[in-house]
């Protein structure tokens, strides 16, 4: 893989090489991740771009539109090329409404890669992330029966590495008595540190910590901190923000979402930002 792409390149325990700065397609469909984009030529034109910038780790999930995403970026990307990776998560399906629901039972979570296969024109799948934690009744709850009909695909050799998205420590160790585990997917950012322990075991394992929602999601960030650090180091304070979790710690790889080829290269031009020990002091107490 390409020493220059966005963020550099970081090998994993189980062989995979990803971009530290990917990109997550959740925003390219419509509204509430649901329906079709409103324009569909630039979600068309973001997915293009990301590539043409170096990105080589794309987010995504058939439960986002749903479908929507996956076949737009088939239709963007395919025939893919060599070195990109596609991560896909599986766990919830959509409801007519848009509501998010919990689909953990094995059975359907085979069905789901199948689905994703499909709508992404693979053969294997490169990347599976278990989505447990949709709801507080699924906090710290076993994964290890869900986790194993995963483990059994890959044996299969539908797909090549396998991780987990919103997960406690606990659910990390019990997974890991099963296969590898090469990402965990939580949301964290500069005001979000409630998984601080989760951060520093996946430095310390090898383990890729992607962190979602970096800029804070549906509820940007906002810090008086941020915007001053910004203002003094020449960048926006999304760039700053996302430059603070790439420093943050060495498996730390970033997802963010835009539907905008502007923003998607202000976002990958953070990759580049090296933040002062003394600016990187004052972001660190921002949570406090």
């Amino acid at each position: 893989m390409s020493e220059n792409l966005p963020g550099g390149p970081l090998t994993l325990a189980d062989g995979l090489t990803l971009s530290r700065m990917g990109y997550g397609a959740m925003q390219l469909a419509g509204p509430g991740v649901f329906g079709p984009p409103r324009d569909r030529d630039q979600a068309l034109a973001v997915l293009r771009e990301a590539v043409d910038l170096g990105v080589r780790h794309i987010d995504t999930s058939d439960f986002y539109g749903p479908v929507v995403v996956n076949e737009l970026i088939r239709e963007a990307l395919h025939p893919y090329p060599e070195d990109l990776h596609l991560v896909t998560k599986v766990g919830a399906r959509r409801g007519d409404d848009g509501s998010w629901i919990p689909s953990l039972e094995p059975a359907a979570l085979k069905a789901q890669v199948q689905e994703n296969l499909r709508h992404l024109g693979l053969e294997v799948l490169d990347v599976v992330n278990l989505r447990v934690g949709m709801s507080e009744s699924t906090t710290d709850a076993p994964v290890g029966e869900q986790f194993a009909a995963l483990a059994e695909l890959r044996q299969q050799g539908l797909i090549r590495h396998l991780g987990l998205s919103g997960v406690t420590l606990n659910q990390l160790t019990e997974a890991q008595a099963i296969a590898p585990v090469v990402t965990v997917q939580n949301l964290y950012n500069l005001a979000n540190r409630q998984d601080d322990a989760l951060v520093d075991r996946c430095a310390a394992e090898n383990i890729a910590f992607a962190a979602f929602f970096p800029l804070g999601g549906f509820t940007p960030l906002q810090s008086d901190t941020l915007d001053g650090v910004a203002a003094r180091v020449g960048a926006s304070p999304q760039q700053v923000a996302l430059a603070w979790l790439l420093q943050r710690s060495p498996t730390t790889v970033l997802i963010p979402g835009t539907s905008s080829v502007a923003h998607l290269r202000e976002n990958v031009a953070a990759a580049d930002l090296k933040l002062p020990a003394d600016a990187i002091e004052e972001l660190d107490a921002v949570a406090a």
